[in-house]
């Protein structure tokens, strides 16, 4: 995973090589496998590589195209063979994955995003439109942010070069705080208002008074997998899982997998081991990691991760990761923390775990992230009734309720309730679900981002693609909101990939009829299926992995108390996010062992150590008198803004004209 800061004067004044020569400190952590750059008159990009595998070694970036394009690529390219085949070149079958990408755009221009299967981010300064165009994969496991002013625009792979050296004040976005908070923000936000991430699936082109944000691809309803036995079915999944996995095992050194003993990591890592054996892998090695915590009695997988190891014939690198009384964390580095998933303390298991990492040499860690949510770990069946009401297909609709009824003991008219509310408009929708949202929220902030806070529900249409394949792009889309916040580590530099979350294989999952993925007390039924025989039958037979440790609503407890001890005018309350007292009582509850939202809590907690970070750092201005007992940070909430003019505290981004298609933030 490399990483790049570009800047680009509209005004064609001359870079100032001073500015790159600031940028350079903060970028290096992050690529320390040399630097390049490119710097022509009133544009400049700069790239620091992390090499992983042998490809990426003989890559010179960034990289001018015959057309004088300079672009710049930060990924993993996986149909390789497939895009060199469509070129039509003379492009050798080991050539780098920058050659192949940089081949595809001079021929087929931003048509060739779509094209392209892996993970990745890339940037482009068309010199012959005058346009910058920034793109990504469409799972959005890569970051790339940009920010614009009247007369120049910066663009970078992480936040703080944008952020330390944005030359203006800054004003937080409130509706990613609010996204934050509840689940995750929507893809096209960052912490500030005036710098933007580009989503997943688009492509954003800048042009001096003019951007476009457009989807380049999306899923196909239409994409219909049918066949005539199961056994059809779970070979086909044999398949796409495993080129899965061996995409992400593309690596000249080990590579490290995260091994819980859940089904998911356990899957990854003995299918690695089944491909290996079968000399599919590139990898020198696969080794693994698990954590458990031996005082915790709910938390008891190290039988099953032990019984992975034991079919391997070795053990992996086992870490503590007990929460104790917060004896364990330590402060942090300085360096800024551009947003608020980046963790004020650093626990003992997280160093340890960057001990390993740095002691092996390892660049690429697989994680089981997104199985439950792709794979059928939620043993639901309203999808599948949903697709049969908007089917009209009344018998098997009738027999599918008495069965899943009899199974999950429940009236079949609630089934039928559940899967018919999703059709009903978002306010009614909310209504009947009820709210989940933490009462310690203050009144007006819920009032201005419910949106957000419940996780951007939509309605199911009843026309058009199948409910199911709509419940699917919802889930993906909140994976890949999940993955904007996961931050990029610089101690050490390492890249995480996600099997679970390949594109081949999403489309093959989106396009299976739904009984196949989840039966009646049979979830993950495909899953389960498929890999008997590869996966110890322990594993696949586990009931659902769920953990909450006891220790933590203590923990909490103390963190905020001793928040509160070191100052005692807490930020979250002053800028109206929180009730104060109503949050003081909901952490009193959970010390007492009554049931509170913890993700919640523990969010708030990291937000007010993220707010008092930035205020130790003088990067927010007030827009209150310094005796306003609200605080020194400002707040703009995106309707506030609307009312204001273009002051110091607002930067205006170029104005939108032509077809933009903006990806919608779903839950």
């Amino acid at each position: 995973m490399s990483v790049q800061f570009g800047k680009w004067n509209l005004d064609d004044k001359p870079i100032d090589t001073k500015d790159l020569d600031v940028v350079r400190p903060v970028l290096a952590p992050y690529g320390p496998d040399g630097e390049g750059l490119i710097c022509k008159g009133n544009v400049a990009v700069l790239y620091r590589a992390l090499h992983t595998t042998k490809e990426t070694r003989h890559e010179h970036q960034p990289q001018v195209l015959a057309s004088g394009a300079i672009l710049t690529w930060d990924g993993r390219l996986d149909n390789r063979k497939e895009v060199i085949d469509r070129l039509g070149t003379n492009l050798a079958q080991d050539s780098t994955d920058l050659a192949i990408v940089s081949a595809a755009y001079e021929r087929w221009g931003t048509d060739s995003f779509g094209k392209l299967i892996g993970d990745w981010a890339v940037s482009i300064w068309d010199r012959e439109s005058r346009a910058l165009i920034l793109g990504k994969d469409p799972l959005g496991t890569r970051h790339l942010y940009y920010a614009a002013s009247n007369d120049w625009v910066s663009w970078c792979t992480i936040l703080d070069p944008l952020v330390l050296f944005a030359g203006r004040s800054l004003t937080i976005e409130e509706e990613y705080v609010a996204g934050w908070l509840a689940y995750f923000p929507a893809t096209h936000l960052t912490p500030y208002v005036g710098i933007h991430a580009v989503p997943p699936c688009t492509f954003v082109q800048l042009k001096q008074g003019n951007q476009r944000i457009v989807k380049y691809w999306d899923f196909d309803p239409a994409a219909r997998i049918q066949y005539r036995t199961d056994q059809e079915y779970e070979e086909h999944f044999r398949a796409v899982f495993g080129q899965s996995i061996c995409r992400r095992l593309r690596s000249d050194r080990p590579v490290l997998s995260e091994l819980s003993g859940g089904m998911d990591s356990s899957s990854i890592v003995c299918m690695a081991d089944a491909l290996t054996a079968q000399g599919a892998s590139e990898a020198a090695a696969l080794e693994t990691v698990s954590y458990y915590d031996a005082s915790e009695r709910n938390w008891d997988e190290e039988p099953y991760f032990r019984l992975v190891e034991e079919r391997r014939g070795r053990a992996g690198c086992h870490i503590d990761v007990h929460w104790g009384s917060g004896h364990s964390f330590e402060q942090a580095p300085d360096p800024l923390r551009a947003t608020p998933s980046v963790n004020a303390r650093v626990s003992a298991g997280s160093r340890k775990f960057a001990e390993l990492v740095k002691s092996k040499g390892y660049r690429v860690i697989l994680s089981g992230i997104g199985g439950d949510e792709v794979l059928g770990g939620v043993p639901t069946p309203i999808p599948e009734i949903q697709d049969l009401l908007s089917s009209v297909r009344l018998g098997a609709l009738a027999h599918q309720l008495k069965v899943w009824a009899l199974n999950q003991r429940v009236p079949w008219f609630f089934l039928l309730f559940e899967a018919i509310r999703e059709f009903l408009p978002r306010p009614v929708l909310r209504a009947s679900r009820g709210s989940a949202i933490p009462a310690w929220l203050d009144s007006r902030f819920l009032r201005g981002h419910r949106v957000a806070l419940t996780g951007y529900q939509e309605r199911l249409r009843p026309l058009g693609s199948l409910p199911s394949f709509q419940t699917n792009l919802r889930t993906l889309e909140g994976l890949r909101r999940h993955l904007a916040c996961i931050p990029l580590c610089s101690d050490p530099p390492h890249e995480k990939r996600y099997p679970n979350l390949d594109r081949d294989l999403i489309e093959f999952l989106c396009g299976l009829p739904r009984e196949q993925l989840v039966r009646p007390g049979q979830r993950r039924s495909l899953m389960r299926r498929a890999l008997a025989g590869i996966v110890p039958k322990e594993i696949l037979s586990r009931k659902r992995k769920a953990y909450v440790a006891s220790t933590l609503p203590t923990a909490l407890a103390s963190e905020w108390e001793a928040l509160v001890e070191s100052d005692p005018k807490i930020l979250a309350s002053s800028l109206q996010v929180i009730d104060l007292a109503a949050f003081s009582q909901a952490i009193k509850d959970g010390k007492d062992g009554k049931d509170i939202s913890l993700i919640a809590i523990t969010r708030v907690l990291s937000l007010e150590h993220w707010l008092r970070h930035l205020q130790s750092r003088s990067f927010l201005v007030s827009k209150w008198p310094e005796n306003d007992k609200r605080g020194p940070i400002p707040w703009t909430s995106r309707r506030d803004r609307r009312h204001q003019g273009s002051g110091p505290e607002r930067v205006d981004v170029f104005a939108t004209q032509g077809s933009v298609s903006q990806t919608q933030p779903i839950g």
